[in-house]
């Protein structure tokens, strides 16, 4: 097992002259940031300021594209097809490529975000239009999945490098998805609970469900603490300091896979 370990988060989800997040703070805890871009948050700003923010303070930098829907924040589910959602995730990505390189810096990877996040990880369909969208771009990004979802696999079939996640503030239902936002308890907001479990998932390489079932995983690569998430640099605070107690090494997923 890897004694290597990267915490990432969601950032840069403002709009125009307002902010969700402390993403100053949270930069001084993370080792991967994954930018909006433009459709469910984000503007070209934004993304401008967290490129060149990001790379100041060493944090490595990835797309996090969603749905259209700056309404509902990208959480909500879309009726598109297939080909929609490659021209959807390659303008998306290609977006933040081209304000990487404007702040002088690069994306290793693509992290998908809420809703959309949710249709690629479980859906062939979704999987495809993903890597398609990829591979069209730049077949060296890494993509962040859910670990142990359909898209794990597929990405891994079409050649590309896979970085797994699992998440620091959301609950696990049995099946090893995520519970939904709908129900009590499926956000944790106690950064003692966050760190504790998280440090254990990474030590058993396995998903620690709500009820305490163990679900065994390839591999864990990196621990999501969601930027907008009340009280998120605390419980990322807890979370590194908890794998650091259990002598894990903070490092950006993009400097340590294989």
């Amino acid at each position: 097992m890897s004694r290597y370990i990267d915490i990432n988060a969601d950032m840069g989800e403002g709009w125009g002259a307002y902010d969700i997040g402390d993403d100053g703070a949270m930069l001084d805890v993370i080792s991967t940031a994954n930018l909006a871009c433009g459709f469910h948050a984000g503007d070209p700003v934004i993304m401008s300021e967290r490129c060149r923010q990001a790379k100041a303070k060493g944090v490595r930098i990835g797309a996090h594209p969603g749905y259209p829907d700056l309404w509902g924040f990208g959480r909500r589910d879309m009726a598109l097809s297939r080909p929609q959602i490659e021209d959807m995730l390659a303008y998306q990505i290609g977006a933040l490529k081209g304000v990487a390189r404007l702040a002088d810096t690069a994306i290793t990877h693509v992290k998908v975000h809420g809703a959309l996040a949710h249709y690629v990880a479980d859906t062939d369909a979704g999987a495809k239009g993903l890597i398609t969208a990829i591979k069209a771009i730049d077949p060296g990004l890494i993509v962040m999945v859910m670990a142990g979802t359909t898209l794990e696999a597929m990405a891994e079939d079409a050649g590309l490098r896979v970085a797994r996640e699992i998440f620091a503030d959301r609950a696990y239902e049995d099946t090893g998805r995520l519970m939904s936002r709908a129900r009590p308890g499926a956000v944790i907001h106690n950064p003692a609970e966050a760190a504790r479990t998280v440090t254990a998932m990474v030590c058993e390489q396995a998903i620690i469900t709500a009820s305490g079932k163990r679900i065994p995983l390839k591999g864990i690569d990196s621990i999501c603490t969601h930027g907008d998430s009340p009280g998120a640099v605390q419980i990322a605070q807890a979370v590194k300091a908890g794998l650091q107690q259990a002598g894990f090494e903070i490092r950006a997923f993009a400097d340590t896979l294989g």
